[in-house]
């Protein structure tokens, strides 16, 4: 079965570039209606899908009065996660959310959203994205195949364990699984082994004892039961992944114009429209978290800055390798820290010197 879902794959998505097949939104867009195909990689069952792309699909079939309809592909339905991108730029999806940071060196200065920054709200991080994109050409240009409808650094994540962590001793040789991009730079930082494996093969991972934890966000412990086999959590910001909802560009240029409006309304912040994920859910994860017997430390001030500086190390680093490649990273950053500023945030691992 899964090679015959691939090569129906590969010839779907042939026959879509070679323009034998249009995108699903362009058969509909006549008579002023479309019907979207919507992909996430996100499980069928977790709180985005539920109380975010569901809610947000609804939410433009009500504002469009039924002219936009939808089908929701979750989880591997149409490819696995970092296939997401081109799941929506080759057709196979009119529109869906992907993460830039699960494709190394393909997004490099989208990288810039996933620094550590302390955000417990993805509307608040849409909304720095959102922001970023519009002011950075940097960024346009690497999204130029699509169109980006948001764009975000998720919520932070944090380091989860099978056993306590609270110094940077206490880190020292363990395996930690690695979401990508500037975290697994971090969790070499700290004297630990960064590991890269998808988020389904982590609770096995931990339980047999290949990995020692694990750094991601908190509605992803919940939507994984990764909270049954990491029962220890350090609060301090890792950042998170650059991700964002894109649309395919032909399902876009045949979408009736009052239509694109309101897509833009509704999608340019899903998580300001439904009120998914936002700051008051955050608190809300965290206790359900909490209440599932996961003992949650929070790094003191002091032991907190003395990770920090490894991670604004990693910024120095990271930098010097993109403006030797001729990418204007140094500008990105500065652009980023002020942004994040603008909403009462700092970024820890921005290097202090750079202000």
């Amino acid at each position: 079965m899964k090679v015959l879902k691939s090569v129906f794959t590969l010839v779907l998505t042939a026959a879509v570039a070679f323009g034998l097949l249009l995108p699903p939104a362009s058969l509909a867009a006549e008579g002023g209606k479309i019907h979207l195909k919507f992909s996430t990689w996100h499980t069928p069952a977790s709180r985005e899908v539920k109380t975010v792309w569901q809610p947000m699909l609804d939410e433009l079939n009500k504002r469009s009065n039924g002219r936009i309809t939808s089908t929701l592909y979750a989880g591997s339905a149409l490819g696995k996660g970092p296939e997401h991108f081109d799941i929506v730029k080759n057709g196979l999806s009119d529109m869906g959310y992907f993460t830039a940071t699960w494709t190394p060196g393909r997004f490099p200065i989208s990288d810039v959203l996933s620094l550590a920054t302390p955000t417990e709200g993805k509307d608040t991080s849409t909304e720095i994205g959102n922001e970023m994109l519009r002011q950075s050409e940097a960024l346009q240009k690497e999204f130029a195949e699509v169109k980006v409808l948001e764009l975000n650094g998720c919520i932070s994540a944090y380091l989860w364990t099978k056993k306590p962590v609270k110094t940077l001793a206490d880190c020292k040789g363990l395996k930690i699984r690695t979401p990508g991009g500037h975290q697994t730079n971090y969790i070499k930082s700290l004297g630990a082994e960064p590991v890269f494996m998808p988020l389904g093969d982590v609770y096995l991972a931990m339980e047999t004892g290949t990995i020692d934890g694990l750094v991601t966000c908190p509605p992803l412990v919940l939507a994984f039961k990764l909270h049954e086999v990491a029962k220890h959590g350090v609060i301090t910001t890792f950042g998170c992944v650059t991700e964002g909802v894109v649309m395919n560009k032909k399902s876009w240029e045949r979408t009736p114009d009052d239509l694109k409006k309101i897509i833009e309304e509704v999608v340019g912040n899903p998580f300001a429209t439904t009120g998914g994920l936002n700051h008051e859910v955050y608190g809300t994860m965290m206790k359900e978290i909490k209440d599932h017997g996961v003992e949650v430390y929070q790094l003191p001030r002091e032991e907190e800055e003395r990770w920090f500086k490894g991670f604004q190390e990693e910024t120095r680093k990271w930098v010097a390798d993109l403006e030797a490649k001729g990418l204007s990273a140094k500008e990105a950053v500065k652009m980023y820290s002020r942004i994040v500023e603008q909403k009462g945030l700092k970024c820890a691992a921005f290097p202090p010197e750079w202000h």
